[in-house]
């Protein structure tokens, strides 16, 4: 039999009637107008084309067929109450598996770690990071929440701003000694110049200096390009040029002297890091949380 030809909310007043007693009983349990209750025993029976109960003006009593099927939709209804409460625990709470995608960079440096702390503070909690520096469909691939920094394109997808994206020119003190320190935006476009050639006009930007000052800088000596942000971190550490990078990736060798600041008066254009998820009337609480861990990460503008 074709499932679709009965309507299951018809299960439900059935176990009612059977519970309560009597149409009566039931009709006050559920709400509806004992009429309505009868109405919908009569079709249910027409439905399956099976009598269920046998009714009296005093009593009123299951057929063998009835005493099967109220026992079968009782277990229907017990599961189906189970798997909804099962829904919302884990709507509420920090647990399952959490499926996270993050450019390559962002998401070695920055995520996984991240990640790791979330699992040691919920431990009912498994995490799944796809590293990929081209976009994902979420839907598609079964993505919870994924990271994207700059400028974010039309989607159907929700979005939460979790930071600045900011990024400083480097260089090695190696390199520097050698071809001295740029005091200037002036000084600074002669410079050998390590081109990270994913971002758009990988050689030309403007710099904002502390005063307000505004200079377009176009760097006119590029000696190594490359589509790697690893690579070109490695390149400028070797000392081969100038390198403008996401300070999360060399905020580390800064502060170990690896790599110093060129120009550190003057900044570069900020753009934004997003959270972005499927649209859901509830955001999931194990998506939650990692938002806020990733909001408290990067820190304010």
């Amino acid at each position: 039999m074709d499932i679709s030809a009965v309507n299951l909310n018809r299960l439900a007043i059935l176990v009612a009637v059977v519970e309560a007693g009597s149409l009566t009983a039931a009709s006050g349990r559920l709400g509806l107008a004992k009429s309505m209750v009868s109405k919908h025993m009569q079709l249910l029976e027409a439905e399956l084309g099976v009598a269920l109960m046998v009714r009296s003006t005093r009593m009123l009593r299951l057929t063998e067929a009835g005493r099967a099927f109220y026992e079968a939709s009782r277990q229907v209804l017990q599961a189906a109450e189970e798997a909804i409460e099962q829904a919302r625990t884990g709507q509420d709470s920090v647990q399952g598996k959490l499926r996270v995608a993050a450019p390559v960079d962002y998401g070695v440096m920055v995520v996984a770690p991240l990640l790791s702390r979330l699992r040691t503070r919920y431990p009912d909690l498994t995490v799944e990071l796809l590293c990929a520096d081209h976009r994902v469909d979420l839907i598609a691939d079964g993505i919870d929440v994924a990271v994207r920094l700059g400028k974010l394109a039309d989607s159907g997808l929700q979005a939460a701003r979790v930071g600045p994206l900011l990024r400083w020119l480097v260089a090695s003190p190696d390199f520097l000694s050698r071809y001295g320190t740029p005091d200037m935006p002036t000084a600074l476009e002669p410079l050998p110049w390590v081109e990270l050639t994913v971002v758009a006009q990988p050689a030309h930007f403007t710099l904002t200096g502390d005063a307000g000052q505004v200079h377009e800088v176009s760097m006119r000596n590029t000696v190594f390009s490359t589509n790697s942000a690893y690579a070109s971190r490695a390149a400028a550490l070797a000392g081969e040029g100038v390198l403008r990078a996401t300070v999360f990736s060399v905020r580390d060798d800064v502060a170990a002297g690896r790599l110093v600041r060129v120009l550190p008066g003057w900044s570069l254009a900020a753009s934004d890091i997003h959270a972005v998820y499927p649209a859901s009337p509830r955001l999931p609480q194990k998506v939650r949380v990692f938002i806020d861990a990733l909001k408290a990460s990067t820190g304010p503008a």
